[in-house]
């Protein structure tokens, strides 16, 4: 299946556009490295721009802006909060930005730092395609990529780009994170859902918020409904991101209802990029 696809990009150019899927595995506790989220991640691009992010994001916001159809919003797939982000890549100006949003504000960090690859000289197959292997010390990592020059796109899923080739597989070295390519498609037109007004900040200052974080639901909490009959509660945050709990279990909680919704919405100590 691969095989017949990759033949199909041969004919690569700007006016066409492709998505490749990436299987997304990270482990967000630092302190518990047996607990595993897997979520998958759309890469989309024309030869010219990319956008990374996540794929269930995508389909409930684009489903959301189609019909602003509320209760169909709380009904939508469930993601992990760490992926609200969103990478742009420009290829000409070899820009990289960053969109993320913190409760009401639409954050931006701009930038070209790619990985520093060094292409090593081993080989193997993944899914048919001849692949090589890259290394790379980025963000306080050190990252094993395997790339394949058959495909003509030098980009890969997050901001692991500046390869001869396509990233098929790329993880860290203690395994906390990994990307997997398992599909491509051939889409019309590349659709990104990025803010107009954005507040530019600082790499240090993005990890020092999210370092500082902590639930808090009068700062946080844009929304709620309660279904007692169905036992559902649904909650939207300021970010947008949208969570259902199961209400019979958090009344169960009693006075420490806020501690267990906080311990689900905490943000993830273990990120892609270290200090």
């Amino acid at each position: 299946m691969y095989r017949l696809l990759f033949l199909l990009l041969t004919a690569f150019a700007s006016a066409q556009s492709y998505r490749f899927v990436y299987e997304y595995k990270m482990k967000p506790d630092a302190g518990k490295k047996d607990s595993t989220v897997t979520d998958y991640m759309n890469l989309d691009t024309n030869g010219k721009k990319s956008y990374f992010y996540n794929a269930v994001k995508y389909e409930r916001d684009s489903a959301y802006n189609a019909d602003k159809s509320y209760p169909a919003l709380l009904k939508s797939k469930h993601y992990d909060r760490n992926l609200n982000y969103t990478v742009e890549k420009d290829y000409a100006k070899k820009t990289i930005n960053f969109y993320d949003k913190f409760k009401n504000a639409n954050l931006i960090i701009t930038g070209s730092e790619a990985p520093k690859w060094n292409i090593e000289n081993e080989f193997k197959k993944i899914n048919d395609m001849n692949c090589q292997k890259a290394t790379a010390d980025y963000k306080g990592r050190k990252w094993e990529a395997w790339f394949s020059k058959e495909v003509p796109v030098n980009d890969g899923p997050y901001k692991f780009s500046g390869l001869p080739g396509l990233v098929m597989m790329v993880k860290d070295s203690e395994n906390n994170h990994t990307f997997d390519l398992i599909q491509i498609k051939k889409i019309n037109s590349l659709t990104t859902f990025i803010p107009k007004n954005n507040k530019l900040i600082t790499s240090e200052e993005y990890k020092k918020l999210l370092k500082g974080y902590s639930f808090s639901p009068g700062e946080d909490i844009a929304g709620m409904s309660v279904d007692s009959r169905a036992g559902k509660m649904e909650i939207q945050l300021k970010d947008d991101y949208i969570i259902q709990f199961d209400y019979n279990e958090l009344k169960k909680s009693g006075a420490n209802m806020d501690t267990v919704i906080a311990e689900r919405l905490r943000l993830t100590n273990n990120p892609i990029e270290k200090e």
